[in-house]
C-alpha cells in the first residue's frame, strides 16, 4: 500500500486546519500559501473531505473550511480513507464479498486481511491531536535545545 499525494496533501491540510481552529473559517488561498499545495490541487481534495464529513465549508466573503469536529475526534485513518478512497493493500480485497475466484484457495489472502487490519487500527488510534501535541512536544524540545 502506497499512500498518494492526494492522501499526504489531505491529511496536512487537515492538520493546518487543526491548527487554526481558534480562528473559525480559514480560505484556501490562506491554506495554499501556508503549505505550499497549490489552490487548484487543494480544491481537488476538499470536496472529498467535506462530502465525508470531516469539513465544513461557508461560502462568501468570510467563507472558507474549518473541521467538522474537534481534533480529538477526528482520526487518521478517516482522512486517509476519505482521500484516498480505501486503504486495501491488494485490489481483491475491495470487493465486498470477495469476489476473486481464487479466494477459497489463496494462500496470500490471510496476510493481506492482518496487513489491512493491523494498518488500519494503528490509524485510527491517531487523531489530529496527538499530530498537534507531538508537534508541540517537538518544538519545545528543540527551544530548549536551542538555549
Amino acid at each position: 500500500m502506497k499512500i498518494s499525494t492526494r492522501g499526504r496533501y489531505a491529511l496536512r491540510l487537515m492538520i493546518d486546519l487543526a491548527r487554526q481552529t481558534e480562528k473559525g473559517y480559514i480560505t484556501l488561498h490562506d491554506i495554499s500559501l501556508r503549505l505550499h499545495i497549490s489552490k487548484k490541487y487543494l480544491e481537488q481534495i476538499i470536496p472529498q473531505l467535506t462530502r465525508n464529513g470531516l469539513l465544513l465549508a461557508n461560502r462568501g466573503a468570510q467563507g472558507g473550511y474549518r473541521l467538522s469536529r474537534m481534533p480529538e475526534q477526528i482520526t487518521v485513518e478517516e482522512i486517509l480513507t476519505s482521500a484516498e478512497g480505501d486503504l486495501f493493500p491488494v485490489n481483491c480485497m475491495k470487493n465486498d464479498p470477495n469476489l476473486c475466484e481464487l479466494q477459497s484457495e489463496c494462500t496470500t489472502l490471510p496476510i493481506w486481511e492482518g496487513l489491512h487490519e493491523v494498518i488500519t487500527n494503528y490509524l485510527k488510534e491517531i487523531t489530529l491531536q496527538d499530530i498537534l501535541n507531538q508537534s508541540a512536544s517537538l518544538d519545545e524540545r528543540d527551544s530548549i535545545n536551542n538555549l
